[in-house]
């Protein structure tokens, strides 16, 4: 089950997940075979856990983390839907905390 932001909860959806990450990874040099292993690192990490639930700001982080080591643009894609960037400001100042750890 996801836990998202209202509290509410949901079934996991792996599709709806991998679609996210596809949109994210358009058009840039990504296998297909790595995004489905990631979603299936996801939901092996979800079915070893006691209590059978993720934050959907956990499912996020752990994305954002793959995608961040897989393909920085396809990261800054991603985060700027899952954190719901506001204007271009905020993706200048992801980018730029991307250029400071190179």
């Amino acid at each position: 089950m996801v836990v998202k932001k209202d509290g509410s909860r949901q079934p996991f959806d792996s599709q709806k997940l991998l679609k996210g990450m596809m949109k994210a990874c358009e058009k840039r040099p990504i296998p297909m075979s790595r995004l489905e292993e990631i979603v299936e690192e996801l939901e092996t990490k979800l079915q070893e856990r006691p209590e059978k639930e993720m934050t959907a700001s956990e499912i996020g982080q752990f994305v954002m983390e793959r995608l961040k080591s897989l393909d920085k643009v396809a990261y800054v894609r991603f985060a700027s839907v899952y954190r719901e960037f506001k204007d271009v400001m905020e993706f200048k100042q992801e980018l730029e905390h991307l250029l400071k750890e190179r």
